[in-house]
């Protein structure tokens, strides 16, 4: 039986979860909180990165400087439209985000969603392993393979289940670590 599928997508959900912890502001600038906000670009929808540079100066500072100063209002807009809750600074040539100092509590409240985050894509990771449990259950069914290899199969999927959710365990312990101590 072929695991590559199994694989493809586990590894898929992990990198789903990576990509959604980049997002989470952990008190520190991190330029990937823009990825999502799209501007109107004379009629496109486009990613701020693709219309103006975007430099991290300081730990808490992310620079915003527009290749073509027209669509600096629309990028002002489009971070306050946004739900990064951070207001953008606008001196008419730079947007500036100055990113605070987190709180106790509000460190509290990100590792609580950075847990959920990483609850979700254990789901996602049991759910492959299901489905792909499943499929050799109906190979074997269809005397495609035997019993001992239907054992070998569910055996070789936990295993790949296991090792999954360690690797999303040690991504949520740094996330966590990082965190609690910015």
């Amino acid at each position: 039986m072929d695991f590559t599928n199994i694989r493809e997508k586990m590894e898929k959900s992990i990198n789903v979860y990576n990509e959604k912890l980049s997002e989470v502001r952990a008190g520190r600038a991190n330029p990937a909180i823009l990825n999502k906000i799209k501007i109107d670009y004379y009629g496109t929808p486009t990613p701020i990165n693709q219309v103006a540079g975007v430099s991290v100066p300081e730990a808490r500072l992310i620079v915003i400087q527009p290749w073509d100063l027209s669509v600096l209002k629309e990028i002002e807009k489009a971070i306050l439209a946004s739900d990064i809750g951070i207001n953008p600074n606008n001196d008419g040539k730079v947007i500036r985000l100055a990113f605070p100092e987190l709180t106790e509590e509000r460190r509290k409240d990100l590792v609580k969603d950075i847990k959920k985050m990483a609850e979700d894509a254990k789901i996602s990771i049991r759910a492959i392993r299901r489905d792909g449990i499943e499929n050799a259950k109906a190979e074997q069914k269809d005397g495609n393979i035997t019993e001992d290899e239907l054992k070998q199969a569910e055996d070789e999927i936990q295993k790949m289940t296991d090792k999954s959710v360690e690797e999303i365990d040690k991504i949520l312990e740094n996330k966590e670590k990082e965190v609690m101590s910015v």
